[in-house]
């Protein structure tokens, strides 16, 4: 189904506290809600024009892996997608339908906790230089898109605006405190393994991904999307072969499209031509079903 998309959102009588890249994040008082918009970026430059049902796809993956992992993992989720709106909203219930979350209200941790499980990205072009990956050594002899030994975590910074920037755990220790970046690398680490020994039953490979967390009445929680073709980088496992580069489930057409204009990759980005639009929304309609088993 192509319908049109949802590039921006305003909510009046509620305020708007952020504005990403792809989330709007409006205060309900004692709670959060996250609405996830159908904007899609590359090359850390927004689209003019979205990909249609985006936003319901990444909110609905949230919702599968939170159902999966909260009796192991606590996250920031107060409803589920059943759950009626509060009065306050229903007015809103069109805008809203399948791509927001009304969550707590989280301290979130200073840095992205970053899980990598195959060679591929950033990664891969280190390795070739270094043999190591976010300065962790690897054994030799790895190829483009290899299975790495053991999944490794390599957290980040987070920035507003650009690339993050990959730390030394140590350094993620001193930015979040000793305790709570043990438990985010483990939690962490769990998770991925979990999600990569499911996904991968279902069709796709989850070469890496990261999460995010918060503190909310003294634990960790998990926070933010969770596992999904925004956050991750998922592979078709039919066909996987290391030693090149794989297709993906995420925004390879926009990006691909983008390498052949004579754009040098700064605002304002160029409008996507229907076709990538399209080509691109399938793909994230077929992650969900992948993983879910079920059409959105």
């Amino acid at each position: 189904m192509f319908t049109v998309p949802l590039l921006s959102l305003e909510l009046p009588g509620i305020p708007k506290v952020k504005s990403g890249k792809v989330r709007e994040v409006f205060d309900l008082g004692d709670r959060l809600l996250f609405v996830a918009t159908d904007r899609i970026s590359a090359f850390d430059c927004i689209m003019p024009n979205g990909i249609p049902r985006k936003g319901e796809v990444l909110t609905q993956i949230s919702h599968f892996w939170f159902d999966r992992s909260e009796i192991w993992m606590p996250n920031h989720r107060l409803a589920r997608p059943e759950d009626p709106l509060p009065d306050i909203l229903k007015p809103f219930t069109s805008q809203l339908a399948r791509r927001s979350m009304i969550v707590c209200k989280a301290r979130p941790l200073p840095i992205e906790c970053v899980v990598r499980g195959y060679l591929a990205g950033s990664g891969w072009k280190e390795y070739q230089a270094r043999g190591t990956v976010c300065g962790i050594p690897l054994p030799s002899g790895l190829s483009e898109a290899s299975e790495l030994p053991e999944p490794i975590f390599t957290p980040a910074t987070k920035a507003e605006t650009g690339h993050d920037e990959n730390i030394p755990f140590d350094k993620a220790c001193e930015l979040t405190g000793g305790d709570w970046a043990e438990q985010a690398r483990e939690l962490s680490l769990r998770f991925y393994r979990y999600a990569r020994d499911y996904a991968w039953k279902r069709g796709i490979v989850i070469a890496d991904t990261k999460f995010e967390f918060g503190i909310h009445e003294g634990k960790l929680v998990l926070i933010d999307e969770v596992l999904t073709p925004d956050s991750s980088r998922f592979w078709p496992a039919q066909g996987y072969e290391p030693g090149r580069s794989q297709p993906s489930y995420d925004k390879q057409f926009v990006r691909d499209y983008l390498e052949t204009l004579d754009w040098d990759k700064t605002p304002p980005a160029p409008a996507l031509p229907p076709e990538v639009v399209e080509r691109t929304q399938a793909k994230y309609l077929e992650a969900f079903e992948r993983l879910t088993g079920r059409p959105l």
